[in-house]
């Protein structure tokens, strides 16, 4: 299986997947919705969105696939590495399918633009579900009908005959109308009869999925985090703060890590278990944000 087919296995299960050093797929569950212009109703589904900040390695890509394949966590996180690469690489001349999910390209500013795929629904509650399209009932105007006044003895003598056929007249609008009242509860009764239907449908809808994904035990240990790449250090605590919240609203994994010899509090962009590991996103973060980043090893 490609990086790909792994991305789109899992948000059927969580609502973010992030690819370290690349960004995260997030989604966004919404309700049930209806195209009053189409008459075309849609079950809930998940809204899928593309965050580049969102870079920081939290093991669930990695451990599923590590899972999938049987391999070791290291292995499974070279291979994202290698696909990033693939990736990052094709970006520069052409846009790139992330399976079902969506599409990814570059814009003029070397941003990646992400568009997903309408047609994909990760929402596990609306399996089985489908647009309903039904079709559009006119209204017709009702006609109201004025009583005829009553006829004098002179009239009933004089035009008998226009009597007659204004009363003959009036009965046969009377009949009409009422036979159209008619016509409209049996066009309502009927449009009931397909709601039921619709509802039953999708109750008894399921859905049966092939090839069931491989259930994941997550054997997750409190691990120390040494190794912590410096974003800044100040003499202020409150200048600190401020760049705490500054990073962790751009998505890093942002953290205090105490103050140096100097009494200076310093702000990490992250903080990383290996050396390796912490490297590698130094030189990522080095790049793409600040050539004064450093790393601490406590």
């Amino acid at each position: 299986m490609t990086l790909a087919n792994y991305i789109n296995d899992l948000l059927y299960r969580y609502d973010c997947v992030i690819v370290p050093n690349f960004g995260g797929f997030v989604t966004n569950k919404i309700g049930a919705r209806v195209n009053t212009t189409t008459h075309t109703f849609y079950p809930p589904k998940k809204q899928l969105t593309f965050n580049a900040y969102l870079q920081h390695n939290d093991g669930l890509l990695a451990n599923y696939i590590a899972s999938s394949k049987n391999s070791s966590f290291e292995e499974a996180v070279t291979f994202i590495a290698e696909e990033v690469a693939q990736w990052n690489e094709k970006l520069e001349t052409t846009s790139i399918t992330v399976a079902s999910v969506g599409s990814l390209s570059l814009n003029e500013a070397k941003q990646v633009v992400f568009e997903p795929n309408l047609s994909s629904n990760f929402l596990t509650e609306s399996f089985g579900l489908a647009e309903v399209s039904t079709p559009s009932v006119e209204r017709v105007k009702e006609v109201t009908i004025k009583s005829l006044p009553a006829a004098t003895k002179e009239n009933r003598k004089t035009i008998p005959l226009y009597l007659k056929r204004t009363a003959a007249a009036a009965v046969f609008v009377g009949i009409a109308y009422v036979g159209w009242n008619g016509v409209q509860n049996q066009q309502q009764q009927v449009l009931a009869n397909q709601e039921e239907a619709v509802e039953k449908k999708i109750q008894s809808a399921t859905f049966v999925i092939e090839n069931p994904l491989p259930t994941i035990n997550l054997n997750v240990s409190k691990e120390d985090r040494n190794f912590h790449i410096i974003a800044g250090a100040f003499q202020e605590e409150h200048n600190a703060e401020n760049k705490l919240a500054e990073l962790e609203e751009k998505g890093y994994d942002a953290s205090i890590v105490g103050k140096n010899g100097l009494g200076l509090t310093q702000v990490a962009f992250a903080s990383y278990a290996t050396k390796e590991e912490a490297r590698k996103a130094l030189e990522i973060i080095k790049k793409s944000v600040s050539e004064e980043a450093w790393l601490l090893a406590k």
